[in-house]
């Protein structure tokens, strides 16, 4: 596939190395070139299949507004502009475009999520009480990360949204992230904990949603399609 990357931060990059890896044509745009999305014109975007978008929560929209207008298929990696997502969910079914967005394309971060619902079910009338930690790089912008929310979010289905989950946000050195849920009961406590070694999970699971969407239209998140990448 003709893949564009959109952001030249640490995880951009090695996107663009796994892609290349993989077989893929890959071309990367940095901010300086794409400044308020100007360079993602209609003719420049229709030369990918696929758009893979790992830049800020200041730039993102206003790239998926360029591309999903022309119908381009689009992956997004970065967080923090969920407050939009009605708004692009909308125009990328207008214009018969495919969005896959997601806080986290780890399989073992999903995975994850999957044993906080399980966990949480179990000891949900036993007297447990939830919390979450997560810590992340320096020059991470969101905090807390859109994975420990959703992470939250997971906790939460079984709970129920009048129950709290708090969320402590850690950012030092370089640190590809650690989340970990915790259940504190009258006399134990159960951890559950992910630690990335490094941000190729992310990226390996960036590419393999890119190759997934390449045959279809539509909006999807990550959480519901990642055992099919």
């Amino acid at each position: 596939m003709r893949i564009l990357v959109l952001g030249v931060g640490k995880t951009g990059k090695l996107v663009a190395e796994v892609a290349a890896e993989r077989g893929h044509s890959v071309h990367v745009l940095d901010a300086k070139e794409n400044k308020d999305a100007a360079a993602l014109t209609a003719p420049f975007v229709a030369g990918f299949d696929i758009i893979i978008d790992f830049t800020t929560p200041e730039a993102v929209v206003s790239n998926m507004r360029a591309c999903l207008a022309t119908g381009a298929k689009m992956v997004i990696g970065t967080t923090g502009w969920y407050d939009k997502l009605d708004d692009m969910k909308s125009l990328a079914e207008r214009r018969g475009a495919a969005l896959l967005y997601g806080t986290n394309f780890s399989i073992g971060v999903q995975i994850m999520f999957d044993l906080a619902k399980k966990m949480s079910a179990a000891l949900k009338d036993m007297g447990y009480h939830f919390a979450i930690s997560e810590t992340h790089h320096e020059s991470k912008l969101d905090s807390p990360s859109g994975t420990a929310i959703t992470l939250r979010d997971a906790v939460l289905e079984t709970l129920g949204n009048n129950n709290e989950v708090p969320i402590h946000a850690t950012r030092t050195g370089e640190v590809a992230g650690i989340h970990t849920l915790e259940a504190i009961g009258h006399g134990d406590r159960l951890l559950l904990t992910h630690e990335s070694k490094s941000r190729r999970p992310f990226a390996e699971g960036a590419v393999r949603a890119a190759e997934w969407l390449a045959s279809r239209t539509g909006v999807y998140n990550v959480r519901e399609v990642f055992d099919k990448l």
